[in-house]
């Protein structure tokens, strides 16, 4: 029998309790064991309060300060840009960290194949890798939201013959292992027997698109926002059909009970729909990508090779001179006369950046066809605009509604930024701007107008033009750009499949 502790009561007067009884009635007592109990059942109710310290994964991330996302190396997902870390899902997961008010810090990973066992093994808090929600993967990792769709397509080169579907293919397919491609080839099979391909593990999605694009790989398959960025830099990739319906993409958290951080991202994720954040994430990352046109793209790759090196040196000067990227100020240049000093628009406006006569005596010029004049005057002209942008508006848009007030005038950009705030919109936010520009030039917009008609819908294609005509020029000018990946020669059909 285990020791017992005995506690006497004491009556409210000893008179009241004859003297030879006084220290014969039952006490209270307690069993140590019980006592262990209760201390036991009081430190867990601390822990379960926070008390004790965090239990669930969110309020171990709470405590450490810090949110590790485990993705890939691609212009859909995470890269260093020319301002530092971009990507959409760069963005969404720093947005992610901020909602959680933790830092983010990115674990890139090898290879596709590696990511969901780094979640699995609590490498990683969660993935956040443009990753399509399959069933098989859906056995191994919980599923956030959906935030965004993709078609897987099948590209070949133009040259070579487009082939109708699956069962039309002239050589092999190659995709990316461990990818939802890989999977969604293996499962079609079945069903296309003459189907052959293969996949790669050494490579990524935009690395098999450059394959196809130097011919070294007759086909492969990859989701249309991949498609549509890569067609920027490599025109003659296009697309013979979609190989099947849309599919959503989703954050993967690790498995089991715990739940924490999995029901934070749902609430994230509701909060930025609500708001319309995800909405310029996509616009930021996608929005100018969307309408290629292969003839320009094709003309633009040209003049790069064959004009741009003739005024890249007066570029790179009049940047220096304003603190401004020489190539926004190479691509606006491009946009306003394709880098031909002696260009003239029908309004009268001349030169490589299309200057009014107005504009360059205000600048203290006086030779709109001279290169060096017309590009320092662009520069210098589209800095004072920039400076009359609200200082809370931050970049990337602070930019783009600067092109887009170069092109149309600072009073109309203002005018559709008041009438977009009148309609509910972010005058703060391009992706809202550029829906209320275009009203400008219907009567019941525009004579509510302070500026009065406008052409709006021109600064909306000036911008998206700029956009990717400075990507573009990021890419060629990139030091990254002279390592391309080579054609491996044992490629695996049974590669594992996520």
């Amino acid at each position: 029998m285990p020791a017992q502790v005995f506690y006497p009561m004491r009556p409210a007067s000893s008179k009241q309790i004859p003297a030879s009884d006084r220290y014969s009635w039952k006490p209270d007592w307690i069993p140590t064991h019980r006592m262990a109990r209760i201390a036991l059942l009081a430190l867990l109710a601390l822990a379960l309060t926070g008390c004790g310290g965090p239990t669930t994964q969110l309020q171990r991330i709470e405590r450490s300060g810090e949110l590790t996302v485990v993705t890939r190396n691609g212009p859909t997902t995470y890269y260093e840009g020319p301002d530092g870390p971009a990507g959409f899902e760069y963005d969404l997961a720093k947005m992610f960290a901020d909602h959680l008010g933790v830092s983010l810090k990115i674990k890139v990973a090898d290879s596709v194949s590696d990511i969901l066992p780094m979640v699995i093994d609590g490498k990683a808090d969660l993935a956040a890798a443009g990753l399509a929600m399959t069933k098989r993967r859906a056995k191994r990792v919980r599923f956030g939201p959906s935030y965004y769709q993709v078609t897987p397509e099948l590209i070949y080169r133009v040259g070579t013959r487009r082939p109708k579907d699956l069962d039309d293919l002239d050589g092999h397919v190659e995709v990316v292992a461990g990818s939802s491609n890989a999977e969604l080839l293996r499962r079609l099979k079945a069903t296309h027997p003459k189907l052959a391909f293969r996949t790669n593990s050494e490579v990524d999605s935009d690395e098999l698109l450059y394959l196809v694009y130097q011919q070294l790989v007759d086909y492969t398959v990859a989701d249309s926002n991949m498609v549509a960025i890569n067609q920027q830099y490599y025109p003659e990739l296009h697309v013979a059909f979609k190989v099947s319906p849309p599919r959503k993409l989703a954050w993967a958290f690790p498995p089991g009970r715990d739940d924490s951080l999995y029901q934070a991202a749902v609430r994230f994720f509701k909060e930025i729909r609500k708001d319309h954040r995800l909405e310029q994430a996509v616009e930021r990352n996608f929005g100018h990508v969307q309408d290629f046109d292969y003839v320009g793209t094709v003309r633009y790759i040209a003049h790069i090779h064959e004009r741009l090196p003739a005024y890249e040196p007066l570029f790179k000067e009049a940047a220096a001179k304003t603190g401004l990227d020489w190539r926004l100020l190479a691509a606006m240049g491009y946009q306003e006369s394709h880098w031909n000093p002696k260009a003239i628009s029908p309004t009268g406006v001349r030169g490589i950046m299309m200057l009014t006569r107005k504009t360059m005596a205000y600048l203290g010029l006086d030779n709109r066809v001279d290169p060096e004049q017309s590009i320092l005057g662009g520069a210098r002209y589209f800095d004072i605009i920039k400076n009359r942008i609200p200082e809370r508006i931050p970049e990337p848009d602070r930019t783009w509604l600067a092109l887009a007030a170069y092109n149309i005038g600072f009073g109309h950009l203002e005018d559709a930024r008041v009438l977009t705030a009148r309609h509910g919109g972010d005058p703060d936010k391009w992706v809202d701007v550029k829906k209320y520009l275009p009203l400008l030039s219907q009567k019941k917009y525009y004579r509510h107008a302070v500026h009065g008609y406008a052409r709006g819908r021109e600064p909306v294609q000036y911008v998206e033009n700029i956009r990717s005509y400075y990507d573009i020029l990021v890419w060629f000018t990139s030091p990254r750009r002279a390592a391309k990946p080579k054609p491996l020669p044992a490629l695996s059909i049974d590669s594992p499949v996520l």
